[in-house]
């Protein structure tokens, strides 16, 4: 279907940059090393007088922007629901390419989808980030304004087709940032997590059949040629620092005839084209609402209330507490620290609501290391042969995995970061921020920062209790979106209840669940029934009543 549209009113706006931006979850990574000390008392980011400090540290990154201001609201790019089913499953994002001339409004229509659609979670992604790297030849030729970057050649579209199919799939991607001044990529990158609905903007959207096929929506912006030179002339002199004659040589040398010969025929594969842009309302209003209509059918489901709801992500918790059928098989995954009478005696201490803060801390950091040192026996290991002071050779093994790293679901995991240093030396530390919404009771990634070698390594994933296993899926959710193998994650935890452990099981079944102790039930606040009560606030001396 094709459907055009004939605008009222024209204003000569500045473009919007074309640089890619992101709607996304995920802060930049960076490495962290060594544990926080659970001795001090951290004031709960859940608490109305520390939201402050939480956004402070959730969008420190440079790398991309937690939230941004569109017409009037804020689209968050942080407090992220699930983007997954009960199941593990990801839904596909909803993927909108736009197509047109150079200069022809592409990203001020993009812009305009993004404040009309009225989806929380949008990513933004941009052609001209994926032009290829150019060798000293191209590179000298494009300072005398030689080199075509108007042709389908110029793009690197076998990183492009790779980059939109991740952001499709919902996982987190790094994405070039090219620098039109020197003719080539920055250092660093830009990250982007994948997001309900994906915008992807570029001279030569449909010119490749792989990229075509990727997109749900195809949209053609057709702007007048003297206007898109009028406005190339003013962006590449003002932002690109070039000068008026090269500016008009590559002009009428290479892009009007690209947009001949390549763009303008691709006009056909558009289901909606759009004339003068972002200035358009009336198409973008018929874009917005079908776009609407398409997620609808997307979450099957039928009420305008139930989609917003699914937009805001999918409903866990209460499907997750009941997962645990009477007489259900014990997952093969789960490993259970032996009963033994210094282990329950532990438990005795931890569970005894009259153990003062100092003891409970103390007795806790004794069963977290003998969890860790049960996790590791499950690593692989090799044969060894060392020499004794004796001067005879002892047959030992060794551990044979060269990288692992810990990531703590904060708050609670955090607790567990300095036992696990204790008997793991020189571990690197991630640390992922997973906190329940008062008003939906779902669970929302709100930070992460992880390694960035994170996917050659295994996994320790520590939180310190599992009710629903809500939280411990969005984790896992997270290490598979960032590339690590579902057999390298190990989830690590001082108590279980049974829903969580079929719930993790059953999504993921490769991934090792290690406790050290599994109770039976968990009640409608979905805590753990006999339990430990909330460990954060007996760990760190902190409670939720005003």
């Amino acid at each position: 279907m094709e459907l055009q549209i004939q605008p009222s009113t024209f204003t000569f706006d500045r473009p919007s940059s074309a640089g890619s931006d992101s709607g996304s979850g995920s802060g930049e990574e960076h490495e962290i090393k060594g544990p926080v000390s659970p001795v001090k008392t951290p004031k709960s980011p859940t608490k109305p007088h520390n939201l402050a400090r939480l956004k402070s540290r959730t969008s420190s990154s440079a790398s991309s922007a937690k939230y941004f201001h569109a017409g009037g609201r804020t689209v968050y790019t942080s407090g992220r629901p699930p983007w997954y089913d009960c199941h593990g499953l990801l839904k596909e994002a909803f993927v909108i390419g736009l197509c047109g001339g150079s200069a022809s409004g592409k990203t001020t229509v993009a812009r305009k989808i993004i404040e009309a659609l009225d989806v929380p979670w949008v990513s933004l992604l941009s052609m001209d980030s994926f032009y290829k790297v150019l060798g000293p030849k191209e590179h000298q030729l494009a300072e005398q304004n030689e080199y075509n970057f108007d042709h389908p050649d110029a793009f690197d579209f076998d990183l492009l087709i790779k980059t939109l199919r991740r952001l499709k799939e919902g996982k987190k991607v790094e994405v070039p940032i090219y620098n039109f001044v020197t003719h080539g990529r920055e250092k660093h990158s830009k990250t982007i997590y994948g997001a309900n609905v994906v915008i992807f903007e570029g001279i030569m959207s449909f010119v490749n059949k792989d990229l075509l096929k990727l997109l749900d929506m195809k949209i053609f912006v057709e702007t007048d040629s003297d206007i898109r030179l009028a406005r190339r002339l003013r962006r590449d002199i003002a932002e690109r620092g070039r000068e008026l004659e090269g500016v008009l040589k590559q002009y009428n040398k290479f892009v009007k005839p690209a947009f001949d010969y390549y763009i303008e025929p691709t006009m056909s594969h558009a289901d909606i084209i759009v004339p003068r842009g972002g200035e358009n309302q009336v198409a973008i209003d018929l874009i917005v609402l079908h776009v609407h209509t398409q997620l609808q059918k997307a979450s099957d489901y039928a009420s305008n209330s139930e989609l917003a709801a699914y937009l805001r992500g999918f409903k866990l918790r209460k499907e997750l507490a009941h997962s645990a059928t009477n007489g259900s098989k014990t997952p093969d995954s789960l490993y259970v620290l032996e009963q033994t009478p210094q282990v329950q005696g532990l438990h005795t201490f931890i569970r005894n609501r009259e153990t003062p803060r100092d003891e409970f801390i103390f007795y806790s950091k004794r069963l977290m290391r003998l969890l860790f040192e049960y996790a590791l026996s499950m690593l692989p290991h090799k044969a060894v042969i060392v020499e004794t002071p004796q001067g005879i050779q002892y047959e030992g093994r060794r551990l044979d995995a060269s990288k692992i790293c810990g990531v703590s679901i904060l708050r609670a995991g955090e607790t567990m970061e300095q036992a696990l240093c204790e008997v793991c030396k020189d571990i690197r530390l991630g640390k992922i921020l997973i906190q329940t919404n008062l008003d939906t009771g779902e669970p929302e990634l709100h930070y992460l920062r992880l390694p960035k070698d994170i996917k050659e390594s295994h996994v320790m994933l520590m939180d310190a209790t599992v009710a629903t296993g809500a939280a411990a899926m969005m984790a896992i959710r997270v290490l598979l979106d960032h590339d690590v193998p579902e057999k390298n994650i190990t989830l690590l935890s001082l108590l279980m209840a049974e829903s969580g452990v079929h719930s993790v099981a059953y999504a993921f079944p490769k991934v090792k669940i290690v406790t050290t102790a599994v109770d039976k039930e968990v009640n409608e606040q979905f805590h753990i029934l006999p339990g430990i009560g909330n460990f954060g606030d007996r760990y760190f001396g902190t409670d939720f009543r005003d």
